[in-house]
């Protein structure tokens, strides 16, 4: 069958759920649909723009470098997301690398098409403002956060991002999420070493935060590891 905007469940995360049955029919004639495998690159840093990728199914992580090929897992992205945006209004090279960790159905909507639904629909270019807006502002907790808070701190913290993204309901007490990607990838994404990481699983675990098996994490009580990163959590 072949692939339609207007049947594409992901699409009411995206900035694109605004969009009219018309808008949407100019979406579908300016898109194209492409399943990738791990490891694929979907852009590189320092390419030029030609328009926006739409995540509909998979994970892709967004990996920065350095002049010195030291390479950084800025953030992870999964379907309803919107890459490459940024690089295409602001008319720049994109900043990072795309690179995909699960098989991944993405969708690349070419540049004309963009502009036009831009400036036929405003609520769009406001999405993406919007957009732009939480990235910055998770970008500054960021770097508060690798300045104040312990290794630690910053890998409770992330899998407890982990768990708001694998469980549907508010819950309780244990719970078993795995991890979307390698160890040395998440030592990357909290800026620290795989063997600090190594060490920071191992005391964890040690004081009964939870257990690590594999990719599988078994965490005991939610808001002890909550307690890891903001200790005037009352249990």
């Amino acid at each position: 069958m072949q692939y339609s905007c207007l049947h594409c469940r992901a699409r009411e995360l995206s900035e694109w759920c605004v969009l009219t049955d018309s808008e949407l029919k100019t979406l579908d004639k300016g898109s194209g649909m492409r399943e990738y495998s791990p490891g694929e690159i979907v852009f590189y840093q320092g390419d030029l723009s030609n328009g926006i990728y739409c995540i509909e199914s998979g994970l892709v992580g967004l990996r920065m470098s350095d002049t010195d090929g030291n390479e950084t897992l800025l953030h992870l992205l999964n379907g309803g997301n919107t890459m490459g945006y940024r690089a295409f209004l602001t008319g720049q090279e994109y900043g990072v690398n795309a690179e995909v960790f699960k098989p991944s159905r993405i969708c690349h909507i070419n540049s004309s098409t963009v502009t036009s639904l831009v400036h036929s629909n405003p609520n769009v270019g406001l999405r993406f403002l919007l957009r732009a807006s939480n990235e910055l502002d998770q970008a500054e907790k960021k770097i508060i956060q690798n300045a104040n808070w312990s290794v630690r701190a910053r890998f409770a913290h992330l899998l407890m991002v982990f768990v708001s993204k694998q469980q549907k309901k508010p819950i309780e007490g244990q719970v078993e999420i795995t991890l979307p990607i390698p160890k040395h990838e998440i030592a990357s994404m909290i800026g620290t070493t795989p063997e600090t990481l190594s060490r920071t699983i191992k005391s964890m675990e040690k004081d009964g935060v939870a257990r690590f098996s594999q990719r599988t994490v078994q965490i005991r009580f939610l808001k002890r590891l909550t307690q890891e990163f903001d200790p005037g959590l009352s249990v």
